[in-house]
């Protein structure tokens, strides 16, 4: 569990006799500076950190990135996650210098980028508590489909999107023909990935690709408000409706009250349940716990 304003950090020791850390642990020190965690009153803020390479998205980072989500899919004193990046960009897509590393050795299919992206954006898409990405910048390729997959999309005035797949030659990879459509229609997706053509913050706000514009100043206050807003809320009931939203397509009519009913029912023996009717019965603003 996470205290406030406290940061996942991991300690390298020395080796007996004053030995430098190995090479492996080097490595995960590096992984781990790519990608910032900042935990203050119930929102964990994950951030990005490559800004030279518009953090694009290498093997370690997919990996780094799942690990983390899955940790903080069962702490319970995370209450919502904000997604985004450091530097121009919120996220440049797949590393393309450990792509062409890859094939030059011939070893593209193999070296496990797709794998570990499509674990990462499963961790991601199937968050149980609210996510909002903070798009500070381009949202290309890997980054398009990143930004797709969180429950709310706030960018900056200086915000582009791009799927970017067909420029390389691909079809999108991380989920983006599942989140897109769902997001903004058929025909609006196809129109999007065939086209690949680069979207502004407000065209993208006039076509449903995101949430809110704001000026780029502002990005980090609004994202703020609308994650502790999200934090403050009755985090057992807004899981419970987000799995029910995020399911519902699949289900027919009766399916899907027979299984609001028994979300129902969890959320009437949760505590956030009984102090809502407390504070209305003293006539007072609920103080939810999330549980």
């Amino acid at each position: 569990m996470l205290n406030e304003r406290s940061t996942y950090i991991i300690v390298f020791h020395t080796q007996p006799g004053g030995a430098q850390p190995s090479a492996d642990r080097q490595v995960n020190r590096k992984i781990m500076a790519e990608l910032l965690e900042e935990f203050v009153g119930g929102v964990l803020t994950l951030r990005l950190n490559r800004p030279a390479q518009r953090n694009a998205l290498a093997r370690p980072n997919l990996d780094a990135l799942q690990q983390v989500l899955e940790r903080a899919a069962t702490d319970t004193t995370v209450r919502c996650l904000v997604l985004t990046g450091t530097g121009k960009g919120f996220c440049a897509g797949a590393d393309v210098e450990e792509w062409a590393e890859a094939e030059a050795r011939g070893a593209l299919e193999t070296y496990g980028w797709t794998e570990a992206a499509h674990r990462m954006v499963q961790a991601l898409a199937g968050f149980p508590k609210p996510t909002v990405a903070a798009i500070n910048g381009m949202a290309f390729g890997a980054g398009f489909d990143l930004m797709l997959a969180c429950d709310f999309r706030i960018a900056s005035t200086l915000a582009a999107f791009r799927s970017g797949y067909a420029a390389m030659g691909y079809s999108p990879d991380m989920g983006g023909t599942w989140l897109l459509p769902r997001l903004v229609g058929a025909e609006q997706a196809k129109r999007l990935v065939f086209f690949d053509e680069k979207v502004g913050a407000d065209e993208a706000l006039r076509i449903g690709l995101v949430s809110c514009v704001v000026d780029a100043e502002q990005l980090p206050q609004a994202t703020l408000e609308w994650a502790g807003k999200l934090a403050s809320a009755p985090t057992f009931a807004l899981t419970r409706a987000k799995h029910l939203i995020d399911t519902a397509a699949t289900q027919t009519l009766e399916q899907q009250l027979k299984a609001e009913h028994q979300a129902a029912l969890l959320c009437g023996r949760s505590a956030d349940a009984r102090e809502a009717l407390q504070a209305s019965i003293e006539k007072r603003s609920p103080v939810f716990s999330g549980k």
